[in-house]
């Protein structure tokens, strides 16, 4: 008995330790990346092995090309692009079926972002002649939930994911601002319809207006607020800064940013149901990816406080890391549906790999730029061919950032995968003026280099 006793509390030691373990290594850098790599690549497989659950222009993996293009932006590889390029062709470069249906136009994210890099224009076709047709259109009707409302309007809260950063997008690729400007406006009319000032949170769409859970509160999705915050900050990523609407659309993402980070559960998630959480007490990763990766862009941008916001994403990261299978699968996706339902360790889709993608495109330069002591050198190649770029730091650039510099002992790391790479200074006389080294910078491909001592 005393030697069961020991093994058991051996083995529960060894789980905290792991625990620790797990927590001090949430925000390494390297950690981010390949846990990023390790996600991207077990779902591909899983793709490839298993098959599309559902088709190749749904909503489900369109949320997923928006997370697997802010993968490819980092991995430095260009077979992810290869992958997403791939499956642009396995479309014909089509939306899908319900042509004004926001979730059958999400696709229309991957295809406008791939064409600013490649600049194909078969890549836009078919949903440039969709949102031409969309900013014409009066859009007079309301958003009550009858009568198929959702084939034509925004009419509930996901939509917000789905359409106003596709045509936000399509702005940024094409340069003509009268897509991202009818987004903003069918946003105005939705969250004007959907959006309780109170609570500052959105209902699902209009069937859940006098709706309550179990506790009596408000039915508010987790996953369905994520949809709002993400697609929210998808949006500002492309709005002009002197934009009329911007100011407004900012209050909005730190109003609802403010009320998530009141309801974050002790364990870094966001439950299945944003107000009654102990009925649904499993964490859910969808939910808890998006809103992370909004969180951590507003941090990243300056919208949302540093001080109080870093240990909420922090935190949330974490609960997404250690919801990963050791094979790569992410677990704790809520299944598709439209409102709070339970969730397991087992449970996965691709929409939830969306969202930790973005969340670690986030994570990572959120993680780089607040290291102390360290330069952060973010270098972007925009186009479709890789390029070795010869990279020029001058030396009190680097001075100025890290105490103590000495050129004996100062380093450079790539910021993703923590790998050393050769540099060179040079010298006027015996005072050094540049750093300099070299990189090979992949098509479409944001690298941080961090510059340090040893």
């Amino acid at each position: 008995m005393i030697k069961r006793t020991i093994l058991f509390l051996l083995s529960v030691f060894s789980i905290h330790v792991a625990h620790a373990q797990n927590q001090s290594n949430a925000l390494n850098g390297d950690s981010i990346f390949y846990q990023m790599k390790k996600v991207a690549d077990w779902q591909w497989k899983n793709l490839e092995t298993v098959g599309w659950k559902n088709p190749k222009k749904d909503w489900t993996s369109g949320a997923m090309y928006t997370g697997m293009m802010a993968w490819a932006k980092l991995a430095n590889d260009e077979t992810y692009y290869h992958k997403l390029i791939k499956v642009g062709e396995d479309n014909t470069w089509q939306i899908g079926k319900y042509r004004h249906f926001a979730d059958d136009y999400c696709v229309g994210q991957l295809y406008s972002q791939l064409y600013t890099i490649y600049k194909e224009p078969k890549y836009i076709a078919d949903f440039k002649a969709l949102a031409d047709t969309i900013t014409q259109l009066p859009h007079t009707e309301g958003l009550e939930w009858k009568k198929n409302i959702h084939l034509r309007e925004w009419a509930w809260c996901d939509a917000l994911f789905m359409g106003p950063p596709a045509l936000g997008y399509l702005t940024e690729a094409t340069g003509d601002a009268k897509y991202v400007d009818k987004s903003v406006e069918l946003w105005n009319k939705t969250t004007e319809y959907l959006y309780d000032k109170e609570e500052h949170l959105y209902y699902r769409d209009s069937r859940y207006f006098n709706k309550k859970e179990k506790n009596g509160a408000k039915v508010f999705w987790s996953r369905g607020n994520g949809w709002v915050i993400g697609g929210l900050v998808r949006v500002l990523s492309v709005l002009p800064k002197n934009h009329p609407e911007r100011k407004k659309l900012e209050s909005l993402f730190i109003d609802m940013s403010t009320k998530l980070a009141s309801i974050q559960q002790t364990d870094g998630s966001w439950h299945a149901s944003l107000l009654d959480p102990e009925s649904y007490p499993s964490k859910e990763t969808s939910g808890t990816g998006f809103i992370c990766y909004a969180m951590a862009w507003g941090i990243n941008n300056g919208l949302i406080s540093e001080k109080k916001y870093l240990p909420i994403v922090s935190k949330a990261w974490l609960a997404l890391t250690t919801s990963v299978h050791p094979d790569g699968k992410l677990g704790f996706v809520q299944a598709q549906g439209a409102a709070p339902d339970k969730v397991g360790y087992e449970d996965t889709d691709v929409y939830g790999v969306g969202a930790f993608l973005l969340a670690g495109s986030e994570m990572l330069p959120l993680y780089l730029n607040h290291k102390n002591n360290v330069l952060i050198k973010t270098v972007y190649n925009g186009t479709a061919t890789t390029k070795q770029q010869v990279i020029a730091l001058k030396w009190t650039a680097i001075t100025n950032k890290i105490k103590n510099a000495n050129q004996k002992k100062v380093v450079v790391r790539d910021g993703a995968t923590h790998a050393l790479i050769p540099s060179t200074i040079v010298y006027k006389g015996k005072k050094p003026q540049v750093l300099k080294f070299t990189v090979d910078i992949s098509a479409g491909t944001n690298r941080f280099f961090e510059i340090s001592t040893k």
